[in-house]
């Protein structure tokens, strides 16, 4: 099992898509490991953006993250990283296929909904900038073996 960080970025949580992009991923069969609203600072949010600090982009990022509240999210499952990822869709909105949260609900270049862990390390990394101690939690799922095939896939 994986755990990787998802943000549901300002845009996400001003347009009231909360429930459906939380849901969409509870309905897969990932995990909500942990969850809260947050508004994000300006330190932290250079912290974990630092591999971008020097594209021009950059600066603006960073204000579009604070400019009002995200929802953070420890999500685990079965390849929970490449799933989310897969989940989100391209970058951009306007190219993200059918189906995908992206690719359902946004348009724009510039504001794309979700923010998801694009590797094992990114993931430890970004989940101990967000989450402290015992805020991400362990326990398992009531319908767990009839999202995974317990005997062949949880081994």
């Amino acid at each position: 099992m994986e755990t990787t960080l998802v943000l549901v970025k300002p845009d996400g949580v001003m347009r009231g898509l909360v429930g459906e992009i939380v849901g969409r991923f509870e309905q897969k069969g990932l995990q909500i490991a942990g969850m809260k609203l947050a508004r994000l600072s300006k330190d932290l949010l250079e912290r974990h953006y630092a591999d971008h600090k020097a594209k021009s982009f950059f600066a603006g990022l960073v204000a579009f993250m604070q400019s009002g509240p995200v929802v953070v999210l420890a999500l685990r499952g079965l390849n929970a990283i490449t799933v989310v990822r897969g989940m989100m869709g391209k970058t951009f909105g306007k190219d993200a296929a059918p189906g995908t949260i992206r690719g359902d609900l946004a348009i724009s270049s510039s504001f794309n909904l979700v923010h998801g862990s694009d590797s094992p390390e990114a993931a430890a990394k970004e989940l101990g900038l967000f989450f402290g101690p015992g805020e991400v939690l362990d326990y398992t799922l009531g319908n767990r073996d009839w999202i995974y095939d317990v005997a062949a896939e949880l081994k």
